[in-house]
């Protein structure tokens, strides 16, 4: 039986982001490679740590195809330089900014809200008023001024006496035997550093359980002997394993969290290696002396003399705090010890003290990314990559039990350091608002390379306006933020033309809670967007586990959202969920609001590879743009189940393919979400919310089913699953094949 395909166009006006010729192959495509160097692609939604970022070559994409119209050669669009005066677009879950600053790119008005102030003000340095020259010449300063200082604090000599630079402080979390009282250093194994590409480069280090000296072995050896001691042991197993550990004095083994948690304290670390950079550019892993201590404790003692502001904020319970809570953590003070609180305590004091404002606001800013690398939560990534891997890179805060300590000011061999931080972040965003530019791709012998096309988008203007924008303005390219709820705006009914954003999603991770570390620094010198809070935990934070507040908060802000939209506006939004209340939570939010779904397009997610992703059993590598015109607008007919299902099913059928003409991976819940996601489309023309809530749960089976089928499917015609293995370049462009 042949489905006529029925679009919601008996309007002339329907634009590409509506029809099923939307792209999202060859958006997918730049996604790909943006995702792998988001920080080099789009470095203006980079400067500071924010949670979910989207990828800007996606939301340009999003943004063209909605003004667009059909047939159009969408390709060379994209490439060409455009000008919505007139037209304005609002986020109204704006995170790091990546509508707004695309929008603006575009020549649109653009207008963003987060309800998180740590955002919001992230955003707005990113895209305010930048002065290179003075920021540099004020940077100049703080490196003779305070750098000198800090740099002096990760100064130690090698065993031939000569002065070097510590690049990074070797530590590891100890516990008391509940047993015995012995001090068990919580390592899961000896080997302390080794290569990112073990196989190819197999020297690893590893520090002696006798006599804490450090010697060469291999990644994989399971017995060696210390050359200094004569002790021989297995360096792969450590007293760590898992959540308990073993007491080599007594033989016992005990629960570590219940053992820390008993203290009421957060555990003790003690300093047992470091790796210096000597003059001559050698690196060299060495044992931590007694000089070393020495100065460590000097470093504890000046903090005591030191005025130094520093956050005294309490940590909150909450699904993300609830570990640290549990390891005996009460203050974010406690995430660093006394020598990172010393040198950043000084770092924050100079750059408090820069008169400029705009200056001062874009030097706190990399202040902010140097906090994710500098506590002791940050761990060692090891040899060839970037040796410092930051609080936040399973999205938890997670403690970890062998710590590093890097060093804060930095030097050229550096990672996340302040000094590093201000060229790869701070320069490098300023380069590209000056001269932004888009991904190219393209083939040549079997192999795609990619390519920055620049010319496509005038420069940042570096204005931005705190507020909401009273009357609709004719100029475009303005940008207008705020902080608070988007359910509520200050905004003139039928005032937005697009609606393009990516709401949170039903989840456990609540990124208020996360970027409460950053804001106990933040409120310390209070920018536009703080005010009295203690916390960027709000009560209307649409982000919950329970399905009912989720649906609530969200519904409200989509509510407000219909209503400052005009008739023949769009609204748009990326989503994904595992889960299956998780879609019928935002389909009940959607169609509550007073939306219709009318298209829904599969597109690359994010860096395949990301933590939360890798360990799931069916990854999750595609975002859904849903794509949505106001109920009383959606002229299409109410369908029967079985046609609704079968036209469904069918465009799945042809979207995966399509998205599967590159190689990527396809798992079970990409293809679950591709259908779920259509069917929204299919089903919700002359329904209710309460009939699509029904129907959705009654076809849970059907689509698990169908599910699986579909990946069987597109594999077989597709030619198999293929994975993309593309390797960045150093400029961070790609060569794949």
């Amino acid at each position: 039986m042949r489905i006529m395909t029925e679009t919601n166009d008996s309007r002339e006006s329907q634009v590409l982001i509506e029809s099923d010729s939307f792209p999202f192959a060859f958006l997918s495509d730049l996604a790909e490679i943006e995702s792998w160097r988001k920080e080099i692609y789009r470095p203006v939604y980079h400067t500071r740590k924010w949670w979910a970022n989207r990828l800007g070559s996606v939301f340009r994409g999003i943004l063209l195809a909605c003004t667009t119209p059909v047939g159009a050669d969408f390709e060379k669009e994209f490439y060409r330089r455009h000008d919505f005066s007139g037209k304005t677009v609002l986020d109204p879950f704006m995170g790091s900014g990546t509508t707004v600053g695309e929008a603006h790119k575009l020549g649109f008005t653009a207008v963003g809200c987060d309800i998180n102030p740590v955002a919001v003000e992230a955003a707005h340095v990113a895209m305010g008023n930048l002065d290179r020259t003075a920021i540099v010449k004020a940077f100049r300063g703080l490196d003779e001024e305070v750098g000198a200082q800090i740099r002096a604090l990760y100064r130690t000599k090698d065993t031939s006496g000569i002065e070097c630079d510590v690049l990074y402080y070797f530590w590891v979390k100890n516990v008391s035997c509940p047993q015995c009282a012995a001090q068990v250093d919580l390592f899961s194994s000896y080997i302390i550093a080794r290569h990112a590409y073990a196989a190819r480069n197999p020297t690893v280090q590893v520090v002696c359980p006798g006599c804490g000296g450090l010697f060469p072995s291999t990644y994989d050896a399971t017995e060696e002997t210390c050359p200094g001691c004569r002790r021989t042991f297995d360096p792969q197993e450590g007293p760590a394993r898992n959540a308990k550990a073993h007491c080599h004095n007594c033989r016992d083994t005990f629960a570590i969290a219940q053992t820390i948690r008993e203290t009421g304290r957060p555990p003790e670390h003690r300093l047992y290696a470091k790796l210096l950079l000597r003059p001559n550019g050698e690196k060299v892993y060495l044992p931590a002396s007694g000089e070393d201590c020495a100065a460590y404790t000097a470093a504890s003692q000046r903090l005591l003399r030191e005025q130094l502001r520093l956050p005294g904020l309490e940590i909150a319970d909450g699904y993300n705090t609830r570990q640290v809570l549990n390891y005996g953590y009460r203050s974010w003070r406690e995430f660093f010890n006394d020598r990172q609180l010393l040198a950043l305590g000084l770092l924050h004091r100079a750059i408090c003290a820069i008169e400029d404002r705009n200056v001062q606001a874009a030097l706190l800013g990399v202040f902010f990314s140097a906090l994710e690398f500098n506590n002791m939560f940050a761990s060692y990534k090891g040899e060839g990559t970037g040796a410092v891997r930051h609080m936040f890179s399973h999205h938890i805060l997670k403690p970890e039990r062998t710590p590093i300590e890097a060093n804060v000011w930095g030097t050229t061999s550096s990672s996340g350091a302040f000094s590093t931080l201000f060229k790869s972040r701070l320069l490098r965003c300023i380069d590209y608002r000056e001269k932004p530019f888009e991904i190219s791709l393209s083939c040549s012998r079997g192999a795609t390379s990619s390519s920055k096309v620049f010319g496509c988008s005038d420069s940042f203007q570096g204005c931005v306006e705190v507020g909401w924008p009273t009357l609709k303005k004719d100029d475009g390219r303005q940008i207008f933020l705020s902080c608070g709820s988007s359910h509520k705006t200050a905004l003139s009914t039928g005032s937005i033309d697009y609606v393009v954003t990516d709401p949170p999603f039903f989840d456990n991770v609540h990124y208020s809670e996360l970027a409460d570390f950053f804001y106990a620094w933040q409120r310390l010198h209070p920018g536009l967007f703080e005010g009295s809070l203690r916390t960027t935990r709000q009560q209307d934070e649409v982000q919950d586990a329970d399905a009912h507040c989720f649906t609530r908060k969200l519904q409200a802000v989509l509510s407000e959202c219909h209503r400052v939209l005009t008739d023949a506006g769009l609204l748009v939004f990326t989503y994904h969920h595992s889960r299956h209340d998780g879609w019928i939570s935002v389909c009940e939010a959607c169609m509550g609001a007073g939306f219709r779904f009318v298209n829904a397009h599969p597109v690359k997610a994010e860096m395949s590879v990301a933590a939360p992703k890798s360990q799931a059993k069916e990854p999750i590598d595609i975002d859904i743009v849903l794509v949505c015109r106001k109920a009383h607008t959606d002229k299409r007919a109410r369908r029967d189940e079985d046609s609704a299902w079968l036209l469904g099913t069918q465009k799945v059928r042809e979207k995966a393919l399509t998205y599967l003409q590159k190689p990527r991976r396809f798992s079970k819940n990409d293809a679950k979400i591709l259908l779920i996601s259509q069917l929204l489309v299919e089903f919700c023309p002359g329904r209710t919310v309460g009939e699509m809530s029904d129907t959705l749960a009654r076809l849970l089976t059907r689509i698990e089913t169908a599910s699986s089928s579909l990946v069987v499917e597109v594999e077989h015609s597709a030619g198999g699953i293929r994975q993309f293995s593309a390797k960045p370049t150093q400029d961070g462009l790609f060569l794949f094949k």
